[in-house]
């Protein structure tokens, strides 16, 4: 069969076939990473544990999948693509399978927590970028568009799957299916995902041999902790790094774990609450694809700008949107909720180039990074707030408020390339303090 795709005769390049079963390898991570806001509820009921309690382990999740993920490409250059990606899996399937047999807090700590959360780490931006750098010179943008959507929307799109499983047959085997789920990925990816081009006899999709990157010699980690430490000198980056942060704690940290619950509180039904995190997953296609087309005619400042104090009026305006029976104001919210979802990433990834030049990919996967951190500690918030307070309303307008700060941070970016043309030496310099510890 790869044979098959690889002839010379082939009509379809090998590297459609390389984003395709990347996207089932990000879609089959995401299945366990939609279980927590719908699991939340029946753990209580069973285990006693508090909301506080459970939201430390998706917390330490969401942290593990950024921090993880400027070191996942070292591990890729050393062990290559296919290795990283079926290993990752794996950690995955076990972490989600082990969950079955725990009657303890910390043995969810070690699962959701520790084991996906460096499992699905391994398979984040680091893996869409490697990709689509050394397969594609054409459609990169869009490659990687789609890509970055397909894995933040199949978050959301497994939820009503796994909350109907919840509901008709207990917590276990929903989280069985998300084991199942990340194991039938693995043939497809064992079999027919390639570390490069060259491997199989072809050029990057519109480019030619020279295109492909070229095999890394040097230690791709340092290589990762020396741009952090050239970019953690300049006053963008850190502005982009607290932009980004925030972005996560609005979406992967409150919205995706507590927004089930939060409903949940005021009498809708769990899998009705799922199915609308559903679609906030498909409209989030369609915004990433056309903020990406945006980015390349706007300035990236303003679009931020945009996302984020629209984002924030969108949760002012939310907690009275909740009710036992579904308002069309609600489905509204969903939408926009959707298209704004990852909508953030184009114009930040922009920004990354225009003042980090070769070194973007380094930096916005050290952005990235803060992305998680911010996703963490809202998670774990808004759990203590919903455990002191005995409503989530507190945590839905604290992070209105800080989309309006992340507006202000995103236009206090200067324009131009302010930090992109770092002189060779203080490279050097950096990678040295790097090697001296």
């Amino acid at each position: 069969m790869l044979c098959a795709v690889t002839a010379p005769s082939r009509r379809v390049h090998p590297a459609w076939w390389v984003a395709v079963v990347t996207f089932l390898a990000l879609v089959g991570a995401a299945a366990f990473r939609a279980v927590p806001g719908v699991l939340i509820e029946p753990l209580q009921a069973e285990f006693g544990w508090s909301t506080s309690t459970i939201s430390a382990a998706v917390g330490l999740n969401m942290a593990l999948y950024g921090l993880t993920a400027p070191f996942a490409a070292a591990l890729m250059e050393r062990f290559g693509i296919r290795r990283v990606v079926v290993g990752a899996l794996l950690v995955v399937a076990v972490g989600s399978g082990l969950t079955v047999f725990m009657t303890a807090p910390w043995q969810l700590v070690l699962c959701w927590g520790l084991l996906v959360g460096l499992g699905t780490g391994s398979m984040a931006m680091s893996l869409v970028a490697t990709v689509t750098g050394r397969w594609f010179v054409a459609r990169r943008g869009l490659v990687s568009g789609v890509l970055t959507a397909g894995g933040a929307a199949g978050q959301l799109v497994f939820l009503p799957v796994v909350a109907s499983i919840s509901a008709a047959h207990g917590w276990r085997p929903a989280a069985l299916g998300t084991t199942v789920a990340a194991l039938a990925v693995v043939p497809l990816v064992a079999f027919f995902l390639r570390d490069r081009p060259s491997d199989v006899g072809a050029v990057p999709l519109g480019g030619t041999a020279a295109d492909e990157p070229p095999r890394s010699t040097g230690n791709a980690a340092r290589t990762a902790l020396a741009g952090l430490a050239l970019a953690a000198r300049t006053r963008v980056f850190w502005l982009l790094a607290a932009g980004f942060a925030i972005c996560g704690a609005t979406t992967n940290g409150l919205v995706q774990p507590h927004f089930i619950p939060a409903a949940h509180d005021h009498g809708m039904p769990v899998t009705t609450a799922a199915s609308l995190l559903a679609l906030v997953g498909l409209f989030d296609i369609a915004g990433t694809i056309a903020s990406g087309w945006l980015t390349d005619r706007v300035d990236p400042r303003l679009l931020l700008l945009a996302y984020y104090s629209l984002r924030g009026l969108s949760l002012f305006l939310l907690p009275p949107l909740f009710g036992s029976d579904l308002q069309a104001s609600m489905i509204a919210f969903i939408v926009f909720y959707g298209l704004d979802w990852v909508a953030t990433v184009p114009p930040t990834l922009a920004l990354c180039r225009q003042h980090f030049g070769p070194r973007a990919p380094v930096v916005f996967g050290w952005v990235f990074a803060s992305h998680q951190l911010g996703s963490a500690a809202a998670a774990y918030s808004a759990g203590v707030v919903r455990d002191v307070t005995g409503s989530y309303d507190g945590a839905w307008y604290g992070a209105a408020l800080l989309c309006l700060v992340a507006a202000g941070l995103s236009i206090a970016i200067r324009r131009g390339r302010s930090s992109a043309a770092v002189p060779p030496e203080r490279e050097a310099a950096a990678e040295d303090a790097v090697v001296r510890g």
